[in-house]
Order: C-alpha cells, then sequence, then structure tokens
C-alpha cells in the first residue's frame, strides 16, 4: 500500500512538472482540481446509532447532498461537520449523549464525502452548505466541527446573524488556508510560479485571497460561546495558528489544548467526547 502511495504521488509530482513547464497556468488550474478533490473517501457499515436516524436528502448545486436527523422536533437543533476525506458517520460516538440532552441532530456528508455526491468540494461551497441546511432544516445554533469543517463555519457565521446564546465547538480547525496550501505544494512540489498562478485561480473563483480563508480572520466576527479544542501534535492544523485567536483574548472563545492525539485521534478520544457534551 505505501509503495502504491509512493508511486502515486511520484507519478503526480512529475505530471505537474511537465505541465508547469508547457503552461504554468494549466498547472495551476490542475493544482486546484486535484487541490479540492478528496482522494479518499469514508465507505463503511452505518454506526448502529445512525441505522436509527432519520434518513434526509437533497439537492445542492447539482449533488445530491445524503444526511441524517435524529430526535426531530426538538427546540434544540445542532448540526455537526466533519472534516476533509472524513464523514459525519465518524461522530457516532456523540450521538447517544447528546441525545440524552434532547438535542435535534442533523448531519450531512459534505459534497465528495462519504454517502454525498461530487467529486470536489472548496471552503466557499461547504460555507454555503451550511448556509442552506441552516435555512431549510433550522433554526440551528448549535454546531460540531472538526478541521475543514470548522473553518467553513467559521466562514457561515460571518453571515449567520447570530448572538451569544449560540454554540460553537472547534475540534482542530483547518485554521488557515495558507497552511493547507503550503503542505499541498511541499507535497506535490509545485515550483513558485505555478503557486502564483494557483493562488490567483482563488482570487478569481470569489475575490478573495488565500488568506480571508482563515478562522482566525473570522473569529472577530464570531458572537457565539466557543469550545476551541486543538492537539500540540497536530501538524495538518498547528497549534501556531490557533496562537493568534488566543492572544487577542475574545471573552467567548475557551481554549482545551491537548497533548498526544494529533489531529484525528482528538475528536475520537473519550475526554474530548465528554468535554463536549458538558459544553453544550
Amino acid at each position: 500500500m505505501e509503495l502504491t502511495k509512493r508511486l502515486a504521488l511520484h507519478y503526480i509530482q512529475t505530471r505537474f512538472k511537465l505541465l508547469s513547464r508547457l503552461s504554468k497556468k494549466k498547472a495551476a488550474e490542475e493544482a486546484f482540481r486535484l487541490f479540492t478533490t478528496p482522494q479518499s473517501r469514508v465507505k463503511k457499515e452505518l454506526p448502529p446509532i445512525f441505522k436509527k436516524a432519520e434518513k434526509l436528502s437533497f439537492n445542492f448545486n447539482g449533488v445530491t447532498i445524503q444526511g441524517f436527523r435524529f430526535n426531530h422536533p426538538s427546540e434544540k437543533k445542532l448540526l455537526i461537520l466533519h472534516g476533509f476525506e472524513s464523514s459525519v458517520l465518524n461522530f457516532d460516538a456523540y450521538v447517544q449523549p447528546l441525545l440524552k440532552k434532547d438535542y435535534e441532530i442533523l448531519a450531512f456528508d459534505a459534497p465528495a464525502h462519504g454517502l454525498s455526491g461530487g467529486r470536489q468540494i472548496n471552503a466557499v461551497d461547504y460555507k454555503n452548505l451550511i448556509l442552506h441546511i441552516v435555512k431549510t432544516y433550522g433554526p440551528v445554533t448549535s454546531f460540531l466541527t472538526h478541521s475543514f469543517g470548522g473553518l467553513a463555519l467559521g466562514l457561515a457565521l460571518e453571515e449567520l446573524p447570530h448572538n451569544e446564546s449560540w454554540k460553537a465547538v472547534f475540534i482542530a480547525p483547518a485554521t488557515e488556508s495558507t497552511t493547507a496550501m503550503k503542505h499541498f505544494v511541499h507535497i506535490v512540489k509545485l515550483d513558485a510560479d505555478v503557486q502564483e498562478e494557483f493562488e490567483k485561480l482563488i482570487v478569481e473563483a470569489n475575490g478573495k485571497p488565500l488568506s480571508w480563508y482563515s478562522v482566525a480572520r473570522a473569529a472577530a466576527s464570531i458572537k457565539a460561546q466557543v469550545l476551541f479544542l486543538q492537539d500540540k501534535n497536530d501538524y495538518i492544523t498547528p497549534l501556531a495558528d490557533v496562537q493568534p485567536i488566543v492572544d487577542k483574548g475574545y471573552p467567548n472563545f475557551r481554549f482545551v489544548i491537548s497533548e498526544g492525539l494529533g489531529h484525528s485521534k482528538i475528536y475520537r478520544n473519550k475526554q474530548t467526547v465528554q468535554a463536549i457534551v458538558d459544553f453544550l
């Protein structure tokens, strides 16, 4: 398996090297497509608790979105937002404890993830999906997010009228898109000129630079009560990206910094689950 991955990566690196010689812009367009295309999809049997849920689906920008709803109707509604190459099915440990708190739980796989259709996703698409779900199935005033889902929620909260009665959990959010970009550039070995064209494409797509897609930037607009969980050993969304938010001293932000859980184990950890349920 590791040899297959190395060979595939070598092929991608060689392809970009050849493309960049022909056209920096074409290479950047191919890089953008790859950057927004999950390379794996969660395909597993429904956890037992999800087999008891009401199944929901709707069309979003031509893509069929599949999801689940628990405990409908209830006055308190919570939306689960998974990370890149993940699925809401990975949050099964949270369902029963939140049902005991009488939450109505909404959980949808984003485009190109899990049970939903599509092949690509970007932060704006994910943000717009959140706005659509809140409008269609809301009012939703509580959110549980991980990684890419956290970035999307940060952008969404800038547009959603809300107040301090709302609650938002950010678990290892993709705080800075510039960090994700640096990681991607390092892996596929894009040269500086292709990277420059790549960033131009991002501006052309939505009129915003890569640096705008930032939880740290959006944090100033978030009025909700926030529980922010981060691990010191997270090398995908590093603590260094979070520190500027900590330094701001927002009174509605509470931080829990762990060590040894990394980027994925953190949201499956029993202590994390309990801390989140207590907060909510």
